[in-house]
């Protein structure tokens, strides 16, 4: 649905909007966001751009004109009825090369050079010289392992602090693989920024290490239309990275189809497979997530079914039809949580152990939550965390929702002040 502003609409909760208040001086109130979008080579990922989705929306509601960075701007403005401009050319360079071109891009906007025509960085150079502050919404992208986000984000960074425009960066999780270069970029980047938003405790003491005073809270998707009429509770929901960690591939998998067989004879319901990185038509072959699902689904005793990818707001309210979730996916229990749905999350290394467990520990109180396993012992512990979870899923259930308000509150004063800062920056 879009507002007459022409953005995607929602308030704090998640509701869309169909009546916004008259529209503000555009001139005054813009803002560049980046978010990892775009569809390409027709596969989606759900999680990214839900957390686009988010920031779009709530900025747009507090009269805040929104441009987007995409990797697709064409399918990314169709899909959020916002104007968009492509990233900066940085992704696929060598070292040397991106290093050379982050220092081309500065200097253009430090002193007022013009790209050459053609250059990919244009337009998101013109959405800053016309007075737009830069955010950089919600990810877990800012580490080494994606060199080129994070130069491209600290390379917005700065070009936004040349022309003195704010910069504020949403719902992060920092590193923990960070190589010295990249750690002075990032710690660059929210010293210099108006807000800081982290969304788990080892990305706040990170920050804190380099002297930031970041704020902590939910991912910035975790209330995405969760006011919607839910769906009817219903079985075991299945969505899986193939991301293993060094782990044999085989054994893994195998293991895999034995756990998903235990969850099938503890909880009532259908199994359900949904990938949250796959074709974005539902008729494709499938790839990504979607072909690890096929293959574990030909392993298992218990009969399933396919969910395709959709869209992040389809795929929120299937996380939160659950019985339980089994998944090494983030996002799928950013959904699943904030529901009171029970949530097995599979950790294979740091990375995946700090967002699983930092997304699911936001809505545990009084001794009672989901849990995270190692992705190498499902096959010893998996029986054990099932039925823990099949226990205990009343407890899990009131944690969350004597958490949800106090988490909805802190949400909707995060973009309002993101609203703010990008206001102060106007004046």
């Amino acid at each position: 649905m879009l507002t007459s502003r022409g953005v995607v609409a929602a308030s704090a909760d998640g509701l869309r909007s169909e009546e916004p208040a008259a529209p503000p001086d555009w001139s005054l109130m813009r803002a560049l966001v980046i978010g990892d979008i775009g569809v390409l080579d027709g596969m989606l990922h759900i999680g990214d751009e839900a957390m686009f989705e988010v920031a779009a929306a709530q900025l747009g509601d507090r009269g805040v004109a929104v441009t987007g960075v995409s990797a697709n701007p064409a399918e990314s403005a169709t899909r959020y009825g916002i104007p968009t401009v492509p990233r900066l050319g940085i992704a696929g360079l060598p070292p040397a090369s991106a290093r050379d071109r982050v220092r081309r891009l500065v200097a253009a906007a430090a002193d007022g050079g013009r790209l050459p025509d053609g250059d990919p960085a244009i337009g998101a150079l013109a959405e800053l010289r016309r007075g737009a502050a830069l955010v950089v919404a919600g990810g877990g992208n800012l580490a080494s392992r994606w060199p080129e986000h994070v130069l491209e984000r600290t390379t917005l960074a700065a070009m936004a602090r040349a022309l003195h425009r704010p910069v504020v960066v949403s719902g992060q999780t920092l590193g923990p693989d960070l190589e010295a270069d990249h750690a002075e970029l990032v710690a660059g980047m929210l010293r210099e920024a108006a807000l800081a938003g982290v969304r788990e405790p080892t990305s706040l003491a990170l920050a804190a290490s380099w002297g930031i005073a970041a704020r902590l809270g939910v991912d910035d998707a975790s209330f995405l239309d969760l006011d919607a009429d839910p769906l009817p509770e219903s079985g075991v929901l299945v969505s899986l990275s193939g991301w293993f960690g060094g782990l044999d591939p085989a054994a893994t998998e195998g293991s895999l189809a034995a756990l998903v067989d235990r969850a099938a004879e503890a909880f009532d319901g259908p199994v359900r497979f949904h990938a949250h990185f796959g074709p974005v038509d539902a008729g494709a072959a499938p790839r990504g997530d979607a072909a690890l699902h096929e293959r574990i689904r030909s392993r298992m005793r218990a009969p399933s079914e396919v969910v395709p990818t959709g869209d992040s707001r389809s795929s929120a309210r299937l996380a939160r039809s659950a019985s339980l979730l089994i998944t090494s996916r983030y996002h799928p229990a950013v959904f699943a949580a904030p529901a009171g749905v029970p949530v097995l999350g599979l950790v294979a290394d740091d990375y995946t152990r700090i967002k699983l467990r930092g997304a699911i520990g936001h809505w545990s109180a009084d001794g009672h939550g989901s849990q995270t396993i190692e992705l190498g012992a499902a096959a010893i512990e998996g029986a054990a965390a099932i039925e823990s979870l099949r226990a205990g899923a009343p407890g899990i259930v009131a944690a969350a929702a004597s958490r949800r308000s106090a988490h909805r509150a802190a949400a909707a004063g995060w973009w309002d002040d993101v609203a703010g800062a990008v206001r102060a920056g106007s004046d």
